[in-house]
């Protein structure tokens, strides 16, 4: 176990260095965002200053769905409206919606929204109007998680691309043909009468499946995994910890395709089974440094804004419930993470958000009851990205501190 961690961490770190050097010539795919459908709708404010809100923490993409069902209730005739406010408000800001087109409505299957629609076409047109009426959306996902039943009954690769897949693409590609499309969408894991995620993979291969990025959700498998450790090694399920198997899967079955990370999170306190709010913001600053360096990845999107007050459900949020910041704002703002130690000298990672261009930033340890300088200001890269060797022993406690705005990330503790 020794050894595998020692040989993850030089790996990490080459791939880190790398990266980083890469990003000063030119900036990497990789974009940050958020989906909270319900908090965009509908939170405190108006709409114009929730978006408005996601554009100041840095954020870049900003998922929603559209609910098939609800706009075309009956065939050709088309509600636009709930869509029109939310994707136009996106757009006037410049942030970039990514779509997700999902569940049938009952004159195209007879049956309930999971259920695929007896026709192909049905769901082709509908993305085709979809495209042609929001011309300035690029990227568009097909489903959501139909690697389980709760969202596609029955689970079947085949007919997932035969009824959704390939005839969304089509249409989305027939209004406009410079817009991208993403499959797949799966979950984690396949759970009960489900599919796990490697095989859905393979049988969308096998089914002929058109896509230009393969999408996924790589929870994770315990609360206690982090986005390099955990996880499970002999299984075909695939979280953050497990995503070198993302990672070859599509690169065997779709070697063309990009990869989209559209939601992922760690739940905190209140929830039982949560992390800490000090561990979730530690997750979400490494399951950036994690994607950065990963090849392929374009984008990463956080599950929620705000967390959900009933406890079966999500406590994902970077705001409580009532509206508190949690430390993962602060971390979603300003990424700071380890990469590795040699003796009192931690090399460490982030990105300042927000902003555009190069920023200026200081590393500052804490020293009594004030934060001092390590090594003066320093310039990110045009990404915002930086990395450093500092000096530092372990347990130090050290942040980045972003005067532009007086944004301090949070505490990183060297290990």
């Amino acid at each position: 176990m020794a050894l595998r961690v020692a040989l993850v961490t030089a790996c990490a770190f080459a791939a880190f260095a790398t990266t980083l050097a890469k990003d000063a010539a030119a900036a990497p795919g990789v974009r940050f965002g958020i989906q909270d459908d319900a908090w965009l709708e509908f939170g405190p404010g108006t709409l114009s200053q929730r978006v408005a809100e996601l554009d100041r923490i840095g954020l870049e993409v900003v998922r929603v769905t559209l609910h098939w069902y609800r706009i075309e209730r009956s065939p050709g005739r088309y509600d636009w409206r709930r869509s029109d406010r939310l994707l136009r408000a996106l757009d006037a800001r410049g942030l970039d919606p990514v779509v997700t087109l999902w569940g049938t409505p009952e004159w195209a299957n007879d049956g309930a929204p999971n259920v695929p629609p007896r026709v192909g076409a049905d769901f082709s047109s509908f993305a085709r109007a979809a495209a042609a009426r929001y011309p300035f959306v690029r990227h568009w996902t097909m489903w959501n998680e139909p690697n389980k039943a709760i969202w596609l009954k029955p689970v079947s690769a085949r007919v997932y691309v035969s009824k959704i897949l390939n005839p969304g693409h089509a249409g989305i590609k027939a209004a406009n043909p410079r817009a991208r499309v993403a499959g797949g969408v799966t979950a984690p894991r396949g759970g009960k009468g489900g599919i796990a995620p490697v095989d859905f993979i393979r049988g969308m291969d096998r089914a002929g499946a058109r896509l230009d990025a393969y999408a996924h959700h790589p929870y994770p498998d315990y609360p206690g995994d982090t986005p390099f450790e955990g996880g499970c090694g002999h299984c075909k399920t695939i979280s953050m910890s497990t995503l070198e198997r993302l990672l070859r899967e599509v690169d065997k079955a779709f070697p063309r395709a990009s990869i989209w990370l559209t939601e992922y999170g760690y739940q905190s306190s209140p929830d039982p089974f949560g992390v800490s709010p000090e561990t979730q913001a530690q997750f979400v600053s490494e399951a950036a440094r994690r994607v950065f360096a990963a090849p392929r990845v374009e984008m990463l999107i956080h599950y929620l804004y705000r967390d959900e007050p009933d406890l079966e459900r999500w406590q994902s949020g970077l705001e409580t419930v009532d509206g508190e910041a949690k430390l993962a704002l602060q971390a979603t703002m300003i990424p700071f993470t380890q990469v590795t130690r040699a003796g009192t000298r931690p090399t460490v990672w982030g990105q300042v958000r927000p902003g555009t261009g190069g920023q200026s930033y200081v590393i500052q340890r804490r020293a009594g009851g004030s934060w001092v300088a390590v090594g003066g200001m320093r310039a990110t890269s045009s990404r915002g990205y930086f990395g450093r060797t500092v000096s530092a022993a372990k347990g130090t406690q050290l942040r980045i501190w972003y005067p532009a705005r007086r944004l301090a990330s949070a505490t990183l503790v060297v290990r």
